[in-house]
This record gives C-alpha cells, structure tokens and sequence, in this order.
C-alpha cells in the first residue's frame, strides 16, 4: 500500500473554493501542505498556486479534495480533471452529494485512482477554525493514507466503506435541516396567536430543543446572519435524501423550495424563519438554481407542478450572455446537455427521469452531431422526444435549443 500522505512532500489538489473550499483550503496551506487550488470563477488563496483548469491543478497532485456545489458539479470538474490525474491519487470528495454519486464516481474513475467520501457537518466558521465533523467512507487502505489530512480540518469519523459517509451526511441533515423548518412554524403559529416570541423560546429553551433554539435565537430576533449554510444547499441535501420514509423531511423540503422560490436560495437557511412567517405554500414552484446562468428575469429555469419538473429550453449562452460555440453544434449540444444536467440535478433527477425532450435545430442536416452528444447523456432506455427545424432561434448563433419534463418520484 503507498504511504499516507506527508506535509512535506506531497502535493494537495483543491477543486472548489466556495463558502467552505475557500477556509478549507486555506488551512492546508496554514498547516504547511503545498498546495494548488482551481474554482471554476477564478478565485485565489494566498500561499496555494491557482491553476488554470482542473486537469492543471491534479497533474502533480498525490491528494486532490473536492468541494463543490452538487452532484453534477462534482461530476463535470472530475472529467475535465481526469486527463491530469496521476495513478495511485486519491481522490477525497467533501460535497454533500449522497451514496448514489459517490458510486457513479467510482464507476467512472481509473481503477489506479483510490477514492474517498467525506462530507462535513459544520459551516463557514468551523471551516476556519478546523472544528468540523468530517465523515469519511472508503476502503481502508484509502482512509488510512488521507486520515492525518482530514484532522486538518476537525474530527474525523471514519464511517465505513464507500458511500457510507456520503450517506450518514445525508441521514443527519434529514434531522437537523426539518428540525430548523419545524421551529421556523412554531415561531410563525405563536407570532399569529398573540404569543409573545421571546418568551416562546424561553419556554422551548428548557426543552431538549434547548441547544437548537439557542443556536437559531439571533437568526429569529435580528435577521438571518451573513450565509454560512446556504438555504439553496439545504434543499439540495434534503433532495438527494429523498426517501419514502421521510415525510418529515420532505414537508420541510417544500417549504425551503418555496422559500428559494420567494428568493431566498442565496440566503443562510435561517432565513426560512422570516419566509414561514410570511408565505404560504405554492402548489407551482419556479426554479432558478444557481448552478446555471441566470437567465433574464422575464421566464424561469423550471417549474414544478404535482409530480412533474417543467425545465424550460436551454441554449448555448455563457454567463455574460455570450454564445458559446459558434458554428459548432457538437460544443453548443454538450454545453446545453451540461445544462440540463444540472437543473435536474437540482431537483434530485437524472436524464433518466425525463419522460420527453423537445429539440429545435437551426440545420436538421446536423442532427447527427447533436444525436452522438444526446447519447453520451441519455444512456438508458429513451424518453418521448420531439425534434423540429426552426429557421432561428432568439440569439444569432444559437444552433440548438432544447426542453425537457421529467419526471418527480412523490418522494421528492
């Protein structure tokens, strides 16, 4: 088995520097490690290298920790990092994404390349200070050379094998987050019945909702605090926790999708105790997540109604509006496939969800090009699917735009 992994000779990788990759990786440099850092909005770190690409910032890497926003995510930075990785790296992956794309990853790594799920509990100032709780899964061997690493940044508790820190995260956030929203009501119930809220919490303070109503209490008197758990995050990990037996949870889902609905997805999760105050719950809910471009105020990324997830035509446009892939149908069909892939996954799909995809090309003569891309996204049985020629579309340049339904398990 290679050798754990040194302070002084190995380098460290770190793909992601969000709210907490940024701290994160901040402490490995504190610790002495050397380090290279990569975020897909270029950002920097002091004392790290900042690459310029995934695959840049693994190709001398032993160690490479990822940090990012969601499952798709995870997946599109480790394919573009793949040609860059050494054999005999390890791989740590600390997003919350759930045992599922945890094992999807496996799949699609080189076999040479050890892999190791260890998601946190903690946010932004526990990040800082290296007090967070890191639950880590993977075979022994893997946990053993990252063990003295991790302690970098808090407790480690080794879970079990593969997946199975990636699936104790997801089972504790199934009882802290409805826990936040479960408290969020109560203050809203007492507020409508003339109950005074500082004496509410009081009251619930000597209860064994003491330590939680503690940690909320500023949050309910002062406002929601700078993010440090994103409501938008929170959603997303009660998501991908989606499971029959969690009706608690999936009540506490809806109401944080109504709150990201009304805005609220950038702000900390305690903000869903000014919207519970406010709101009541819309059966139809519009989408915007951020892990895609914003679009221009006028429609929204999707919609969902009763069991179905509306996303709404997607097209080759980058951030600032510019299109991506000019002239190039194969680059304008992966780019929105990529797309796609990413609205679903915010609501815990996959393309194999989807029950019809609607296409519009500008040249039905390049509709081979765009049929290899679908393929490589759409790899099951196929769904419904309605392909037209239009003779342009709202952008000059755009050679594709395409829509999708798909299918909610009532689950989720």
């Amino acid at each position: 088995m290679p050798p754990a992994f040194s302070t002084v000779e190995d380098m460290i990788s770190f793909l992601g520097l969000g709210h907490m990759g940024a701290p994160m990786a901040r402490r490995l440099v504190e610790a002495g490690h050397k380090v290279t850092v990569w975020n897909r909005t270029p950002r920097t770190v002091e004392g790290a290298v900042t690459a310029a690409s995934p695959a840049e910032a693994v190709a001398e890497a032993e160690l490479v920790i990822t940090m990012l926003s969601d499952p798709a995510a995870v997946k599109r930075v480790l394919a573009d990092a793949a040609p860059g990785l050494r054999p005999g790296a390890v791989i740590v992956e600390m997003s919350t994404i759930g045992p599922e794309a945890v094992a999807e990853l496996r799949d699609r790594l080189p076999s040479q390349v050890g892999l190791v799920d260890a998601p946190v509990l903690g946010s932004v100032q526990p990040a800082r200070d290296g007090t967070l709780t890191v639950l880590a899964g993977g075979l022994p061997g893997d946990l053993e050379r990252c063990r003295e690493i991790l302690g970098v940044f808090g407790q480690v508790r080794e879970i079990g094998g593969p997946g199975s820190g990636a699936a104790m995260k997801l089972a504790v956030m199934s009882a802290m987050v409805p826990a936040q929203v479960l408290l969020a009501e109560t203050v809203a119930y007492g507020e409508a019945s003339g109950v005074d809220v500082g004496t509410l919490l009081d009251v619930l303070g000597g209860t064994f909702l003491g330590a939680l109503v503690e940690r909320v209490r500023p949050a309910i008197e002062n406002g929601p605090p700078e993010t440090r758990h994103g409501l938008a995050l929170a959603v997303k990990d009660l998501v991908l926790a989606s499971h029959e037996t969690q009706t608690l949870a999936a009540a506490a889902r809806d109401r944080l999708l109504d709150a990201t609905a009304a805005g609220l997805g950038g702000a900390d999760v305690t903000a869903v105790f000014g919207h519970a105050a406010t709101a009541r719950p819309s059966r139809v809910r519009k989408l915007n997540p951020a892990s895609v471009p914003a679009t221009n105020g006028y429609y929204s990324h999707a919609t969902r109604a009763g069991g179905l997830l509306f996303v709404s035509g997607q097209v080759a446009l980058d951030p600032g509006g510019k299109v991506v892939g000019e002239g190039d149908m194969t680059r304008q069909s992966e780019y929105v496939m990529d797309l796609l892939e990413r609205i679903l996954a915010d609501q815990g799909c996959t393309f194999d969800d989807v029950t019809h995809i609607r296409t519009h090309l500008t040249d039905m003569s390049l509709l081979a090009e765009y049929g290899a891309v679908r393929q490589r996204h759409i790899t099951g049985e196929p769904p419904a699917s309605t392909t037209v020629e239009v003779s342009r579309l709202f952008r000059p340049g755009l050679m594709i735009e395409v829509e999708v339904i798909a299918a909610l398990p009532a689950t989720r």
